[in-house]
């Protein structure tokens, strides 16, 4: 292995993403799941190339959550609250959007995988329970979705890289593809993002509100 390459995958062998790494990524998340939603809402269900890259939105969203959850400090309290909440806001738009209220959107289940670390790192059975064997079932992704940042955690923190192939086989059964193994490769060419990509911790659910609002007045206009 040449010195280049040790230093791209230098950070994964830490056990993190790169500040950088994960802020870039997070952006192109949003611009593949932006894609994927306007195909589905304006354009019938699935346009070629923009739907399949579509798949790669939520398990990079999913490996960014993991990570910043596995830092040291992370306060999972407030990840959780934040999550929910603005996952509640969410959901009346993403319901005129789409035109169903189940499964619950994204926001709402990343909350509840941050509800599952709290309840592992603070040994809380009964929530363990109700966030990660029940509630799943409301959510998008479900236990699926849940899973993958759960392993993510667990990964990032102890290095058990093997255990993403269970959450990476379970989005991929849930997804009727193998897309979302596309992100593997994105993550570890962009683990060690050498410049500093601009923190925008309230834009990112800013967006995610605003965009599903233009969807939601595009769908009811259209009805």
């Amino acid at each position: 292995m040449s010195g280049q390459d040790v230093a791209v995958h230098a950070p994964l062998a830490r056990g993190t993403l790169s500040s950088g790494a994960r802020e870039l990524l997070k952006w192109i998340a949003l611009l593949s799941m932006t894609g994927d939603h306007v195909a589905k809402v304006v354009f019938g269900g699935y346009v070629p190339v923009v739907s399949e890259f579509g798949r790669i939105a939520f398990p990079l969203f999913a490996l960014v959550m993991a990570c910043n959850l596995a830092q040291p400090g992370a306060d999972l309290g407030k990840s959780i609250r934040r999550l929910s909440a603005w996952g509640l806001v969410a959901q009346p738009l993403h319901m005129l959007a789409f035109g169903y209220w189940l499964p619950l959107n994204i926001l709402l289940t990343f909350g509840l995988a941050a509800a599952a670390v709290h309840a592992l790192t603070n040994n809380r059975q009964l929530l363990l329970l109700v966030a990660g064997g029940l509630l799943p079932f409301f959510v998008d992704y479900q236990w699926a979705g849940v899973a993958l940042v759960v392993l993510g955690w667990i990964a990032f923190r102890h290095r058990a890289w093997w255990l993403l192939a269970f959450g990476f086989g379970g989005l991929c059964w849930v997804n009727g593809n193998g897309w979302a193994l596309l992100a593997i490769p994105l993550v570890l060419a962009l683990a060690r993002v050498p410049w500093a990509v601009p923190r925008s911790r309230w834009a990112f659910y800013l967006y995610y509100v605003g965009h599903l609002a233009v969807l939601a007045a595009y769908a009811q206009w259209l009805r």
